[in-house]
């Protein structure tokens, strides 16, 4: 009665659905190929709860929760509530914005602003733009097409000129080497690299080729024109007596035929001064740059990408520093970069998706506590690292602890006019405060004493503390008669937790030492927190 089954195919059928099943998804890869590297070292555990929602909120919308978001988050007894808060964050209008304020930072080094640039970084992760169309429409810098004239803003900066100075075009080469491919060529302008092999001055000099012929036009608008390329460049290096020469080069490819024309015949449009046009190429280097840099050939490209993501949440690149990816510097994790590239690749380039995963992830998820039998090195991932936050990082989560964010962004949102204490001057202070000089990354958690006299002096951040306002922190706790409420209140505003039996004692002893200035001495508490290291980092 069997005789009609067929049992090889059914055999290979529930092998395949086998396989399918027991397939793991990309976080569980990533945990199970970080812990292939660890060998006896033990990872930390996961973190608690009330370091998870901080951490989290940081990261996805740029401030730490408000007090009544992490309550409800330490109430919730759902095992999933991890992965669902994830994914309404991931949603949340807020957190285009902040995502789009990481990569201003991380690709435009503090060099300048522009709304355009920003709103054009916000709306395209809104859309969830694919990375890949994204540096498309940065390198290609078209100011004459309103949906992404925004993006032009990366290359017309780096062709400003200042004073006398001519345009810093080796910048503006090293900068497209180092922020899209991860590799510093730097040293390679005048010479092979002295010390990373495959860093050659044939490869400076080829990408140097695609911008030679650039010019801002108007910084206003940012429109940029382009002669038109009729040779290679030439180039010698200083330790050398023979002249060389190479065509458009994008490090990791082949060279690119220069197609030349007639004079007077290089244009598809030919620029008019007296409308400004700026006319079309027939052969463009700028678009052939936009064209052939961010693909899926491309190695580089999806791996440094997927280095920097990582970098955001993890504290630390699979590769550091992040625009050293060269054989002489390999990533801690080689299987896990490879894995994670070809992930982002095969997503279509999809940020979303790659973010979903890394955070999902338990290495993302541990905790930053050490234990006793436990030396794990920073590039082990095994336990969370201590992060920067960026100047605005820290001035949303100093507003939402102190109860004065919605005071401000309501402000912003009625276009109320610029004054002492409207967001974008609190924004500048707090970049004058803690953010790097221009083309410094801001990858490392660095003090300085700017910071803390900030904390310690500043008018503003002094009367947010001891000025009651309806809602604020210090109106709040004007309304609580109990200490230990006003301590739990307290630390679950700025830290996102609730405070050990020892840091609620030695807070009721303070506060029972000034009984007779009892506002003055919960402000000094609210201080102590936001001037202490677990506030300024994202631990």
């Amino acid at each position: 009665m069997y005789n009609h089954i067929n049992f090889p195919m059914i055999l290979l059928v529930c092998l395949k659905l086998t396989s399918v099943i027991s397939a793991a998804s990309p976080h569980q890869e990533i945990d199970r190929l970080i812990l292939a590297k660890a060998g006896k070292a033990k990872p930390s555990p996961l973190a608690e709860d009330g370091e998870f929602v901080r951490r989290v909120y940081l990261d996805l919308l740029g401030r730490i929760p408000s007090r009544s978001e992490t309550e409800s988050f330490l109430k919730d007894t759902a095992q999933d509530k991890r992965a669902k808060l994830i994914d309404h964050l991931l949603s949340h209008p807020d957190h285009s914005e902040h995502l789009a304020n990481q990569f201003h930072i991380m690709f435009m080094e503090r060099l300048g602003d522009s709304p355009e640039w920003k709103q054009w970084l916000k709306s395209s992760f809104e859309k969830n733009k694919k990375w890949d169309q994204m540096v498309k429409e940065i390198l290609r810098a078209d100011s004459e097409n309103p949906e992404t004239r925004g993006a032009a803003f990366w290359m017309a900066k780096r062709l400003e000129n200042y004073g006398q100075n001519p345009v810093d075009y080796p910048a503006l080469t090293r900068d497209i080497g180092r922020l899209f491919l991860g590799r510093d060529l730097r040293c390679a302008q005048c010479h092979d690299h002295l010390f990373v092999k495959e860093y050659k001055q044939r490869d400076f000099q080829g990408l140097f080729l695609f911008v030679k012929n650039l010019s801002l036009v108007d910084p206003k608008t940012m429109s940029i024109s382009e002669k038109p390329l009729n040779s290679k460049i030439k180039f010698i290096s200083v330790f050398g007596k023979n002249e060389l020469e190479v065509g458009l080069l994008i490090p990791g490819g082949k060279e690119i035929d220069i197609q030349n024309f007639e004079k007077g015949n290089e244009y598809l449009v030919a620029p008019d001064p007296k409308t400004k046009k700026l006319g079309k190429l027939k052969f463009s280097p700028l678009q052939i740059l936009s064209e052939q840099l961010p693909t899926q050939e491309n190695p580089y490209f999806s791996r440094n990408f997927v280095n920097r993501l990582w970098f955001l949440y993890m504290g630390r690149g699979l590769v550091h520093p992040l625009d050293l990816d060269h054989r002489d510097n390999p990533p801690s994790h080689p299987e896990l970069l490879d894995y994670l590239a070809q992930e982002f690749v095969k997503s279509q380039f999809n940020i979303k998706h790659l973010q979903r995963e890394i955070l999902l992830s338990e290495t993302y998820q541990r905790s930053s506590l050490i234990t006793d039998d436990q030396k794990n090195k920073p590039e082990s991932f095994l336990t969370a690292l201590e992060k920067r936050l960026s100047a605005e990082q820290l001035m949303n989560s100093v507003l939402e602890a102190l109860g004065e964010r919605n005071y401000y962004y309501s402000q912003k949102s009625n276009d109320v006019p610029k004054s002492n204490d409207s967001l974008e001057t609190i924004r500048a202070k707090f970049v004058k405060a803690f953010a790097n000089p221009p083309r410094e990354p801001e990858d490392e958690i660095e003090t300085s004493l700017k910071s803390a006299l900030f904390f310690l002096n500043d008018p503003l951040i002094l009367n947010w503390l001891n000025t009651p306002r309806e809602g604020n922190l210090a109106f709040r706790l004007s309304k609580i008669d109990s200490n230990e409420t006003a301590i739990e209140e307290i630390y679950l505003s700025v830290l996102s937790r609730r405070p050990n039996s020892e840091e609620k004692q030695t807070a009721l002893d303070y506060l029972k030492k000034n009984h007779d200035k009892m506002a003055q001495a919960r402000a000094r508490i609210v201080w102590s927190l936001l001037a202490s290291t677990e506030f300024l980092v994202n631990h």
